[in-house]
């Protein structure tokens, strides 16, 4: 019999870490190869992590909320054959000279594994589960909580941050040095965010019904606002007549399904010229690193896509101006079926540089989005209408019926003016404007 070591793979260039949600299966069960073992979650998607063979589960290193760096072996599955052994490097928790230290650690994830209540939604920062489990099962309270300096992706406070400020907690030594750095955290925030004091207490009664927020929910709203504090959000609108588009699309769109398999709907197209923009505009396709500014090589294109929970999340087309209209057609279609079935993976929603969202699919005519960090910049597409217009002819001015739409840009004034932003959206509108209603698809 050999052993595989099931290990948590690379999921993105910026992911360095998840959190275990669920084990799927147990000690003993048997997996077949590319069958999911267990469920993840990085800062932005879930994901399953499925078993490379076929074999039985015969030991699993993490718990549920455990936070995984890549690389790690998060099980051990015994399969047929003599093939050689990978090592298997023993937890430090599973040996028998394991320390009191550890053994307290293994006391603590146990007892914070029996409680299910989170007391600490009141805070800003985001804990885990585990965490907040930990804090409660120790009595610490969300300002002290608060206080905890996190070695974690984001300054996080991680399973062992809390632990040693547990070992140390009630210490002479320790004191002194924790209430400087909460006192200092604390006018920071009433300096830099003065949105983040105390909220208005909301009186509930027997009839309000209290939905807790979901893990993404929470998520996204952190990401919005830290969005709003960090950028200056300055909004054009342009009007634009999408009438050749409309006709073009009504005629090739049979065609277009029955020749490629895939539905032609206007996403693609407006992709399409949001990507020749911005090849034409490049310091709209930017990132600032402090006083810095990294002007991206790749035009990756999020999509903001609805999820049927409401929520939403933003899968991103890599080099989407190397794109065909057919291969963005593709693109689009594929990322938004595995975005509303769950299917996305860690590396489907890294390294966007500018953003598109359809407002107009929920019936709004015009939007102001929040930038989606770092970048500088994103386009909402308003609903498309039936109006009257004034045509202009050689042979004089009249009144018909168009297609129009609105172009929603918000951008960072840090370092976008209002002659770029607006230069820009109107170099979409132009390319929209201009759509050959003769063009082959």
């Amino acid at each position: 019999m050999a052993k595989f070591e099931l290990k948590l793979p690379q999921m993105g260039e910026s992911v360095a870490e998840a959190t275990i949600i669920s084990w799927l299966k147990e000690v003993g069960d048997t997996i077949e190869a590319d069958e999911a073992v267990l469920e993840i979650a990085t800062d932005k998607v879930d994901s399953e992590l499925p078993s490379e063979v076929d074999g039985v589960l015969v030991e699993i290193l993490h718990n549920v909320d455990d936070v995984v760096k890549v690389g790690d072996t998060v099980a051990i599955i015994e399969t047929e054959g003599e093939g050689s052994v990978e090592a298997t490097p023993a937890p430090a928790t599973k040996t028998e000279e394991a320390t009191p230290a550890a053994a307290e650690v293994a006391k603590t994830v146990a007892v914070a594994q029996e409680t299910v209540h989170n007391d600490f939604s009141t805070s800003e920062k985001f804990y885990s589960p585990l965490v907040k489990n930990i804090a409660k099962e120790e009595g610490i309270s969300v300002e002290e909580l608060d206080g905890i300096a996190g070695s974690g992706k984001e300054g996080r406070v991680t399973k062992n941050d809390i632990l040693a400020y547990i070992k140390n907690r009630g210490t002479a030594a320790a004191q002194p040095a924790a209430a400087p750095k909460a006192a200092v955290k604390e006018v920071a925030k009433a300096v830099a965010a003065p949105k983040s004091a105390p909220a208005t207490p909301v009186s509930v009664n027997g009839s309000d019904e209290i939905i807790e927020m979901t893990r993404m929910g929470k998520l996204i709203a952190h990401h919005m606002v830290a969005s709003v504090q960090t950028s200056a959000h300055v909004q054009s609108f342009v009007e634009v007549d999408v009438t050749n588009i409309w006709n073009w699309r009504k005629k090739v769109k049979s065609a277009f399904e029955k020749r490629e398999g895939e539905k032609l709907t206007f996403t693609p197209i407006f992709m399409e010229a949001v990507a020749k923009a911005l090849k034409d505009f490049p310091m709209m396709n930017i990132s600032i690193n402090g006083d810095t500014i990294i002007k991206k090589k790749n035009i990756n294109l999020g999509m903001a896509a609805a999820l049927p929970d409401g929520n939403l999340i933003v899968p991103v087309i890599k080099n989407a101006d190397q794109l065909n209209l057919v291969g963005m057609a593709k693109a689009v279609n594929d990322l938004a079926g595995r975005a509303r079935a769950n299917q996305l993976k860690p590396d489907d929603i890294q390294g966007g540089t500018y953003t598109v969202t359809n407002v107009g699919t929920f019936g709004s005519i015009m939007g102001t989005p929040i930038i989606n960090q770092p970048q500088v910049g994103i386009l909402a597409l308003g609903a498309i209408r039936k109006v009257p217009a004034v045509i202009e002819t050689p042979e004089g001015d009249f009144i018909g019926i168009r297609y129009k739409m609105f172009l929603s840009h918000s951008y960072d004034h840090r370092v976008v003016n209002g002659a770029l932003g607006g230069q820009f959206v109107k170099q979409v509108a132009d390319y929209l404007e201009a759509w050959d209603s003769n063009r082959d698809i």
